[in-house]
């Protein structure tokens, strides 16, 4: 049999990434034109937008008549989404700041809206045992790029001797990410990687940490369920500002029954307020 000398090398692939700083910055909401100090309606009325439109996953259009049939408040549907863009320009800054310490292993994922009727992807990154949402960012790709952005906030607050374990499906951008990370720390910070490959269980890694890629994936649909009102985006500014308000909510106001019907962040200043609308405008007033 005739032999080919090909088949007796040694192939291999090696990728380098140079990422500047500026390429690795979070998706934020752009900053409002419109301060919402000087808004023509009072704290409450943005209290109850918030609540309506984000923590009951109400639509703009049904948000403005619920004011205006309920409430007897007169605001149009325009007003509650540029209502909802301040706030999420507030809210993401809050976010950042009150995440606290993170679990030894989160989970991570992406899934896909629609901007302006094209796929966009929104990376999340989940902490385990807090439950709590860790990282979030919204990009055009399911690249190497997003997937270091998103994992450089999941890990950001993590401390220095924490031995961190990222658990995500077989997207080849995890581990190539992974690989630019700790390639820029020392050997005692690097982040561990596990895989959970399809819908069986076929191999033992899959089935060790399927609980965990569970999560992510009950995260994914509760998110949908609040972005599914907006039917899709106009601009990528709205999807931010949506994803960005869903995660305070989900943070730090939605109760989870695992953990005791209490938020993953709860916050004393929030804990002894009644209402929801109430709890959205103190949030506003420590962000700012």
């Amino acid at each position: 049999m005739k032999k080919k000398s090909s088949q007796f090398k040694i192939n291999y692939q090696y990728r380098e990434y140079h990422y500047k700083p500026e390429e690795l910055e979070l998706s934020s909401p752009d900053k409002p034109p419109v301060e919402l100090a000087k808004i023509h309606n009072s704290e409450n009325v943005l209290g109850l937008i918030l609540t309506f439109y984000v923590s009951f996953a109400v639509p703009a259009r049904k948000t403005a008549q619920i004011l205006r049939d309920v409430f007897c408040i007169k605001v149009s549907h325009q007003t509650v989404l540029n209502y909802a863009a301040g706030a999420a320009w507030y809210c993401h800054r809050f976010n950042l700041k009150h995440k606290g310490h993170i679990d030894d292993i989160s989970a991570g994922d992406e899934t896909y809206i629609k901007i302006l009727g094209k796929h966009q992807y929104v990376w999340f990154f989940i902490s385990a045992k807090n439950l709590k949402i860790t990282a979030y960012h919204i990009a055009d790709n399911r690249g190497t790029q997003p997937a270091v952005i998103a994992m450089n906030e999941a890990i950001r607050t993590a401390s220095d001797d924490q031995k961190i374990t990222l658990v995500t499906d077989g997207n080849p951008s995890y581990p190539a990410g992974i690989h630019f990370i700790n390639a820029q720390v020392d050997d005692s910070a690097t982040i561990q990687h596990k895989k959970v490959i399809g819908l069986q269980n076929l191999d033992a890694e899959s089935e060790e940490y399927r609980s965990y890629k569970q999560l992510i994936e009950r995260l994914n649909r509760t998110y949908k369920y609040h972005v599914r009102p907006a039917a899709g985006f106009n601009c990528t500014n709205g999807a931010v500002s949506l994803t960005t308000l869903f995660v305070t909510h989900y943070n730090f106001l939605r109760p989870h029954m695992s953990l005791q019907y209490q938020p993953p962040i709860p916050m004393l200043e929030l804990k002894k307020l009644p209402t929801i609308q109430a709890r959205w405008t103190k949030i506003l007033s420590l962000a700012a």
